[in-house]
């Protein structure tokens, strides 16, 4: 059998990873590849905190597969060019990888599964977003989600097999991921699959129900940049939680409802990103001078809540849900900035930047979305 390219994403993970899981039964060598190609994300390229924490990621998914034989080949795009270079290099004859779900790359990848031998999977989501009709509003479909069965099945932890011979890589720092400025030396995460499964295993579904609306206490999972990243799946956090016999998780396994819902808006309405749900917030009067968007972006507002969120943010990379919703409802609300402004700063500060849950996060507080 010739190799498999497995073409990595938002997937940074062995267990539970369909397509890597598919390579392997396929047969024959697997070739793990990661193609760095932020210009063909469209207006929505990864922030500087994401591309911190997508430059550990990469790294702890390549000591991973190098603890089984295998190693992450590291390219820059264009992917089309790039995956086509790796099929003659390796003799691969196909390219499998997980699903994306943001516009930009939606187009890209029908390009590349028009013109490649190939074969793409659900890694991200409980449901595809085209498996139901269009939604606006959470509660009727979260209910649909359930009536058809969450599939909570998880894959064992992969182990491709390795290729008499590794195509070339480049080095992980010739990707220039991280900051020149070592802004993110106050960060205390531990980005890649060890890390995320730690999380999990350490989070309190009983103590979330009672003290996940209080940003001064530890009360929730922080799984958000692991999800995101796909360093866990939401299958593997269903799976953990759903069986408890007090049906304690339920609580936290809603939100991963509502992370379904915002992929189902982003899905069936691309526009969201930059225009609203609501066509009619499109005449709204927004401020035109952005008067306190300096001092909101510093947390110099003078309101301690607002400050100590965006102080937050700035220091660890991550905000507590509750003050997110704060101080996005000052920006839009109080000093009349659009949420537009709001989103890309978060986009390009948060290690849990993702398309769908910021354009529904602030499409919700704005008022002109779902």
């Amino acid at each position: 059998m010739r190799p498999t390219l497995v073409w990595f994403r938002l997937d940074l993970r062995l267990t539970d990873n369909p397509a890597l899981s598919a390579a392997v039964r396929r047969g024959g060598p697997v070739i793990p590849v990661y193609i760095w190609a932020p210009e063909e994300e469209g207006a929505w390229p990864p922030g500087a905190a994401s591309r911190w924490w997508l430059h550990h990621s990469l790294a702890a998914l390549d000591a991973r597969l190098r603890e089984r034989g295998s190693r992450l080949i590291l390219r820059r795009g264009p992917t089309l060019d790039t995956l086509r270079t790796l099929m003659t290099e390796t003799g691969a004859d196909a390219v499998y990888w997980n699903r994306r779900y943001e516009p930009a790359l939606i187009a890209r990848d029908k390009v590349i599964q028009a013109t490649l031998p190939s074969k793409s999977f659900n890694s991200a989501l409980l449901f595809e977003p085209w498996e139901f009709k269009p939604y606006r509003v959470f509660t009727p479909f979260w209910k649909a989600c359930l009536a058809r069965g969450v599939p909570a099945t998880v894959q064992p932890r992969a182990r491709p097999p390795a290729p008499a011979r590794w195509p070339a890589s480049v080095k992980l720092e010739s990707l220039e991921l991280l900051p020149r400025l070592d802004w993110a030396k106050g960060f205390d995460w531990k980005p890649g699959e060890a890390g995320a499964q730690k999380l999990l295993r350490r989070f309190n579904a009983r103590r979330y129900t009672t003290d996940r609306d209080r940003p001064d206490l530890a009360g929730t999972s922080r799984l958000s940049p692991h999800l995101h990243f796909g360093e866990i799946s939401p299958r593997q956090i269903w799976n953990a939680l759903a069986k408890n016999a007090d049906q304690s998780g339920w609580g936290y396994l809603r939100q991963l409802g509502w992370r379904e819902f915002a992929h189902h808006l982003l899905y069936h309405f691309p526009h969201t990103t930059d225009e609203p749900l609501r066509p009619e917030f499109a005449r709204f009067p927004w401020s035109k001078t952005h008067t306190g968007w300096r001092e909101w972006t510093r947390g110099e507002t003078g309101f301690p809540l607002v400050d100590a969120g965006m102080r937050e943010l700035w220091t660890t990379g991550w905000m507590h849900n509750r003050v997110r919703m704060v101080v996005a409802s000052f920006l839009v609300k109080d000093l009349l900035i659009p949420w537009q402004e709001g989103a890309r700063w978060f986009w390009d500060t948060l290690v849990d930047a993702d398309l769908a849950n910021n354009t529904l996060g602030w499409q919700w507080t704005a008022g002109c979305g779902a």
